[in-house]
């Protein structure tokens, strides 16, 4: 998009981290890397591997927050995945179903989103009610219209650095050279 196709009257900006709402881990003090991803798409799931060499590399230097972004025109299985991270999250454990479904990426129908909660020990019947609730469901669009909002987030995985959209690639050299900036 060039900066003239952007209307000039709307003003675009990312969503402030909200420690309350987003998803969240490392050190306040690090650097924040805010990623709008999709657990179905192959780009986030490169991304997510990526973002957990950086963080494994610099430790305590580097604070990650995940936003929901799923391409559901693309990607048929990318709201229940996400709904089922949203489920886990309501019992403690989202960061854990975040890596099992990118870890599993290519097996995300219910009946595997249901062995995973198994997996984890989650309360299964807690989790089935959670994933298919109007809150679950709200919380994912909250994340889907800030991503919309920012005017920045045009397909996943989109990264921003500390407020910032990232446009270079997001293998961890080129994500460690950014975070050097």
């Amino acid at each position: 998009m060039t900066v003239d196709a952007v209307p000039h009257d709307r003003r675009f900006a990312l969503a402030p981290l909200d420690e309350k709402a987003d998803h969240v881990r490392g050190s306040p003090a690090g650097r924040l890397i805010i990623e709008y991803g999709d657990y179905e798409c192959p780009y986030s799931r490169q991304a997510f591997h990526a973002i957990e060499q950086v963080e494994q590399r610099l430790g305590g230097n580097v604070r990650f927050a995940f936003r929901h972004f799923p391409l559901t025109r693309i990607h048929p299985h990318a709201l229940a995945a996400a709904a089922a991270a949203e489920a886990a999250a309501r019992q403690g454990r989202f960061w854990d179903m975040h890596e099992l479904l990118f870890h599993r990426q290519k097996a995300l129908e219910d009946a595997d989103l249901l062995r995973y909660a198994a997996q984890l020990g989650l309360d299964l019947t807690a989790f089935e009610r959670d994933r298919a609730s109007r809150t679950v469901l709200e919380r994912i669009q909250r994340d889907v219209d800030s991503g919309m909002a920012s005017g920045q987030v045009l397909g996943t995985p989109t990264l921003f650095i500390d407020g910032v959209v990232h446009r270079g690639g997001y293998d961890p050299p080129a994500l460690l050279a950014a975070l050097a900036r």
